[in-house]
Formats: C-alpha cells, sequence, structure tokens
C-alpha cells in the first residue's frame, strides 16, 4: 500500500508536518533552557539527561526531538505493553527493560501519546523505584479527553481535549500510518 492511500485515510489533519516540526524545536528548547540554566537538572555527577523513548510510536518524536537540543543528551529504548483481551483496564506490562542503570541520573521520559495515563504512571512508578536524580515526562500529544489517573506530564507539544482516533508521526493503527509526517485524525471506516 501507497503512503498516498494511507494519507486518504486520514481526515482531518490535525497536526501538519510543519506544525510538528515547529513545535518539536519549541520544546526541545525550553527543554535545553530547563537542564543547562534553569534548574531541572539534578544530577550531582552533571552527566547528560537521559531521553527514554517509549518503543514505538515515540520514535520519530524522540529522534526530532534530540537533534533539536543544542545540548549533550543520551537515550535508552523501553516497551510497554498494555494487557488485553477483557483483562484489567491500566494493567501494563514491561516488555522491553532500558539497557543502562539509571541511579542518580537525569531521566526524561519521551511519550508519543499520552491518553489514560496508566503507561506513564506505571513507567514512573518502575523508574523511581531505581532511584534516579529527577525523572520528567515529555509528550507529543496530551489527550486528557481519556485520563483515568492523575499524572504529571512536564513538557506537552499538543494538548488535546476530543477523543479522537490519531495516527502519524509515529502513532498506527495495527501498525500503519507510523511513517505519515502528519498527526490526523483515521477515519472511522478504517478502524
Amino acid at each position: 500500500m501507497k503512503i498516498e492511500d494511507l494519507s486518504a485515510r486520514v481526515s482531518p489533519v490535525l497536526y501538519s508536518e510543519e506544525d510538528i516540526q515547529r513545535r518539536v524545536k519549541e520544546l526541545a528548547r525550553r527543554i535545553t533552557v530547563d537542564y543547562t540554566s534553569g534548574d531541572a537538572a539534578k544530577d550531582s555527577e552533571g552527566r547528560p539527561l537521559l531521553l527514554v523513548c517509549i518503543l514505538r510510536g515515540a520514535l520519530m518524536f524522540m529522534a526530532d526531538l534530540a537533534r533539536s537540543m543544542p545540548m549533550a543528551v543520551e537515550y535508552d529504548l523501553i516497551s510497554v505493553s498494555s494487557y488485553g483481551n477483557g483483562t484489567v483496564a491500566g494493567a501494563v506490562r514491561l516488555v522491553k527493560d532500558l539497557e543502562r542503570p539509571i541511579e542518580g541520573r537525569d531521566v526524561m521520559i519521551i511519550e508519543d501519546i499520552i491518553d489514560t495515563g496508566y503507561t506513564i504512571e506505571y513507567l514512573m512508578r518502575t523508574l523511581q523505584a531505581r532511584q534516579p536524580a529527577s525523572v520528567r515526562v515529555c509528550t507529543l500529544v496530551d489527550k486528557s479527553a481519556r485520563r483515568e489517573t492523575e499524572i504529571v506530564v512536564d513538557y506537552v507539544g499538543f494538548p488535546m481535549e476530543e477523543d479522537a482516533f490519531i495516527v502519524g508521526y509515529g502513532m498506527d493503527y495495527a501498525e500503519l500510518y507510523r511513517n505519515l509526517p502528519f498527526i490526523g485524525t483515521l477515519k472511522p471506516e478504517y478502524i
């Protein structure tokens, strides 16, 4: 299937490629200021900020964000999965753990979209148990309409009030649409 065919299944486009790149650069500038001249950095050894990318959806966002930061950063990858097939809502399991220890490090979880909040809540508990210097959260889309748990999101690209199923720029439906350069609503007939 061609990307043009996938693009035709998405309407409306909520955030264009230009909107996304502009917002990523704004987030990168803000994070850089907070960790270089602000009070966000807590690592007593002064190591670079460790970006923790939640696979697979946040991969594009994290790559663009890291490239836009004019400061030293490191990154690692983690993968989690929500239990399906009728199990308890909010049940999350770790699929792929980090490759390195985070004790004493400044850590920033990078997520593509936060909706119910269960995944971030689980990751915050899991990572904080490893005694990092700090843990913050950066998401491209904060879909508050579906929030079921209280969480703090430190950096938000786009707040989203409506409960639409969105795809593109890393976000998928059945593993498709991740490579679209924009974010839009998947037409109901394709869900």
